[in-house]
């Protein structure tokens, strides 16, 4: 079975979107598929074009030149590339999402797309997205054999105009790459990791950090990630205006090694995100023992509901969010408990189950046996 996977940015780009994609066609490949990947020839923000191929974690990769814009990048070319695959599974709702949409009929591939948030990671162009949706989103979504929500959040969403091919398959996580590696002893240090974008409200991150250090000057907080929308300067702008700078660290462009080794530094995750589709970030940072803070949306709320780890902002009490946060660092069983709980509630999301069905997805479309091993051919 060879399956192409199709996504605007891969790695070496770092995020969410990147991480599911590398994660699904590591597993599907251990298990036997022939899974490939295709992606655009750049990392957005960044300069210098990447090589057309490569082998990345032992998945072939194949890079396309795009134009346009970052936000809906052009690259009709991918059609010469998917010869030989039996199924296209198309990853996020984008100019690949349309354009296999519209040249079905000439490549004649069945298509599945996963949705990983749509396009409504923020509140800007609310209403050109929402009429984008209602009609060239709705138009194309009718060539896909299965359309696969990422999260309960995205089922919710597509429910209207995916009827009837719609499957939730919740995003997993590498369950090696920060195992255990947070502080073992209680530190009144949080940490926050991903993507530097508007939506992801980092600037909440430095009232909170406001707020603790009215209750203990100890509190410190670490922001790595990849500088985007924003960049390490906007961020410290920010900081120095609440009057929290000397309590701030950023680590822009961490590799996971440089990452896991600051989550050492830290017993908390916090995430103010006003738009997640599934919150992989909170997930991997339970996994590494960390006790997660989180806005109210609805995927975080789910996640705390499901795990029973962590806490809520709630009714943007930030004063009150942080009396909860010390009252439980102080208590040393407390803290041990909840780092221990955080990890078993992040076992639940596990990639290789994910392949595993994504897998028996492309089995039910192409009319072969469901997977019954632990290889497939």
């Amino acid at each position: 079975m060879k399956i192409i996977h199709v996504v605007r940015q891969f790695s070496p780009s770092v995020g969410g979107l990147e991480d599911s994609v590398l994660s699904v066609a590591f597993e599907q490949r251990a298990m036997g598929i022939d899974a490939q990947v295709i992606t655009l020839n750049t990392v957005f923000n960044r300069e210098g074009v990447l090589p057309p191929r490569e082998s990345i974690q032992g998945i072939p990769v194949t890079r396309i030149p795009w134009c346009g814009s970052s936000r809906y990048p052009l690259a009709p070319s991918v059609i010469a590339h998917i010869g030989g695959a039996d199924l296209i599974h198309v990853h996020a709702i984008d100019f690949f999402f349309d354009f296999f949409a519209l040249t079905k009929f000439l490549a004649r591939k069945p298509l599945v797309v996963s949705t990983h948030g749509g396009f409504f990671h923020s509140g800007a162009y609310a209403k050109l997205k929402k009429l984008w949706f209602a009609t060239l989103t709705r138009a194309s979504i009718a060539a896909y054999d299965k359309v696969v929500a990422c999260s309960q959040n995205d089922a919710d969403i597509f429910a209207s105009v995916a009827k009837g091919r719609l499957i939730t398959i919740e995003n997993g996580i590498n369950q090696s790459k920060f195992s255990d590696a947070a502080s073992k002893t209680p530190v009144r240090t949080l940490i926050s990791f991903g993507r530097f974008s508007p939506h992801k409200r980092l600037d909440r991150l430095f009232d909170l950090l406001a707020e603790l250090k009215k209750q203990n000057s100890e509190w410190k907080l670490i922001i790595a990630g990849r500088p985007a929308e924003q960049s390490v300067s906007d961020l410290g702008k920010i900081a120095k205006r609440v009057g929290v700078q000397d309590a701030v660290e950023f680590i822009a462009e961490p590799s996971d090694e440089e990452l896991r080794a600051a989550l050492a530094f830290a017993s908390w995750f916090a995430s103010f995100s006003d738009h997640e589709g599934f919150g992989l970030a909170a997930v991997e940072a339970m996994s590494a023992g960390l006790i997660p803070v989180l806005s109210g949306i609805a995927p975080f709320r789910r996640l705390v509901g499901k795990t029973g780890a962590g806490l809520l902002l709630e009714e943007n009490d930030m004063a009150g969010l942080a009396a909860k946060m010390e009252a439980r660092q102080t208590d040393f069983k407390t803290m041990a408990d909840a780092r221990a709980f955080a990890i078993a509630g992040a076992r639940s999301y596990d990639w290789k189950d994910v392949a595993r069905r994504y897998v028996d997805v492309y089995a039910e479309i192409l009319h072969v046996p469901m997977i019954s091993s632990e290889r497939v051919s």
